[in-house]
């Protein structure tokens, strides 16, 4: 696996935040991350109704997304910070947040980087495996079924 100062400034992004779903915090991305491109993680996705979500996996699985790279490494403390609030790690003491930020192997075109990706911290039992491994292509079907 690659290992550099530019380990800690990547980002691995596969639902929400991905370029095709032009969600008002992706601007945090486009402008302080630099688009890799589309790379591959271990894990699994699940519809858990209002959104699919997604949890690493030792199984030879793999979700898609899209590996960046921070742009300028000053600025990676103060958007991870905005990343985070988006996606719900600041919770009160009492309350569980519902995803967790980790460090993940990506794979890129035949090479292994190390970024930070969001996993879901819930429990999956009963939900719906979305065996496709790319959310945007499971919600285009999921549209055209309707």
């Amino acid at each position: 696996m690659e290992n550099n100062s530019k380990d800690f400034h990547r980002l691995f992004v596969y639902g929400s935040l991905r370029s095709g779903f032009r969600n008002p915090a992706y601007k945090y991305i486009s402008d302080f991350f630099e688009l890799q491109g589309d790379a591959l993680v271990h894990g699994k996705f699940f519809d858990k109704g209002p959104y699919p979500v997604a949890v690493p996996t030792d199984e030879e699985v793999f979700i898609q997304g899209e590996l960046y790279v921070i742009k300028d490494n000053k600025d990676f403390e103060w958007v991870i910070a905005q990343l985070d609030d988006y996606e719900g790690l600041n919770v009160e003491p009492n309350e569980t947040p519902s995803y967790r930020r980790d460090r993940v192997e990506v794979l890129l075109n035949g090479n292994k980087f190390t970024a930070w990706i969001y996993w879901y911290n819930g429990i999956t039992n009963g939900m719906e495996e979305i065996i496709t491994g790319d959310i945007l292509k499971y919600l285009q079907e999921k549209i055209k079924q309707k």
